[in-house]
């Protein structure tokens, strides 16, 4: 199993809307692409929330093969659409884990 993690740093101005978009739009577009089985939405504790709170979303792939073939034709358009949407009231950083035990 591999694990899609974006933590992001969302302004505190646009949270409420871009909370419900991500729940209501983002993530289900992102497990429409067929890549990912299940995603999970955390909120981060204990961090420093002055500008705005940070959450991570989770997005879990049963292969390497299906996180390479989101990467390669799903990514960039998804984005984008962040991008357009939010530009920058939302700060992203994204890792790929792999589940050990």
């Amino acid at each position: 199993m591999f694990i899609y993690n974006v933590t992001t740093k969302v302004d505190a101005a646009i949270h409420e809307v871009w909370l419900s978009w991500m729940q209501q739009e983002h993530i289900p577009d992102v497990i429409a692409t067929g890549c990912f089985a299940k995603a999970q939405l955390l909120r981060l504790l204990e961090v420093d929330e002055s500008d705005g709170p940070t959450y991570a979303i989770q997005y879990f792939a049963e292969s390497k093969a299906l996180y390479n073939r989101y990467m390669e034709k799903h990514a960039a358009t998804l984005r984008q659409k962040v991008s357009d949407k939010w530009g920058s009231s939302v700060i992203a950083f994204r890792s790929l884990m792999q589940v050990v035990n």
